[in-house]
């Protein structure tokens, strides 16, 4: 949130500087001293905002899926079939790295690679992450795919990892594309159900 002048507050700024630097140059490589910098806050507003750099790592996250969901909330909405609504996750990723500071590849998976404690306070986003793909994708698949839906779910999944993994390699040149067509061939794979016209409402 912005201040009345319509500058970003302080908070909105360790924010930003957060989600600029650890997801580009790695949350143990960002010192507290370079958000700052990046920020223009004190140290002192730093910890009354966020307590320390781990809950300022929390926060960071938690506005990422936020923001993500809303995305993919737009996607699926917009999406006219079954089918595009399942695969409407590879339309949220391209709006979302277009409208956001864009990470190498994924701040979540790029979290789970340097914080291995299962007491931090990170974990439990990078689960709610995980969570929010696993739960959406099989209630979009299982129009398609009933009882098969898991199947095809975890299939789904698996191409996104690797879209975001691809970033990292840099290759192909079109990660979201080649995703989404192979998703396509993925939900292909399984017979049309015949039933009742599913509508947009977001799983």
């Amino acid at each position: 949130m912005g201040t009345q002048s319509g500058h970003p507050s302080a908070r909105q700024r360790l924010l930003d500087a957060a989600d600029e630097l650890f997801y580009r140059n790695g949350i143990a490589n960002t010192g507290v001293d370079d958000v700052l910098a990046r920020a223009g806050v004190s140290v002192a507003t730093l910890y009354a905002q966020f307590s320390s750099k781990d809950g300022l790592l929390q926060a960071s996250l938690l506005r990422r899926l936020d923001t993500w969901q809303a995305y993919w909330d737009e996607a699926i909405r917009a999406a006219d079939s079954d089918q595009e609504r399942l695969l409407a996750v590879f339309d949220a990723l391209k709006l979302y790295r277009e409208g956001q500071h864009s990470a190498r590849w994924c701040a979540f998976l790029s979290t789970a690679v340097e914080i291995y404690e299962t007491d931090h306070p990170a974990v439990d986003l990078i689960a709610a992450d995980t969570a929010l793909l696993t739960r959406r994708l099989c209630s979009l698949s299982e129009p398609i795919a009933g009882a098969g839906a898991d199947q095809l779910a975890a299939a789904i999944l698996l191409i996104y990892n690797g879209t975001l993994a691809s970033f990292l390699r840099g290759s192909p040149e079109d990660p979201i594309g080649q995703g989404r067509e192979i998703a396509t061939l993925a939900a292909s794979a399984f017979p049309t159900r015949p039933g009742p016209h599913h509508s947009s409402q977001v799983p």
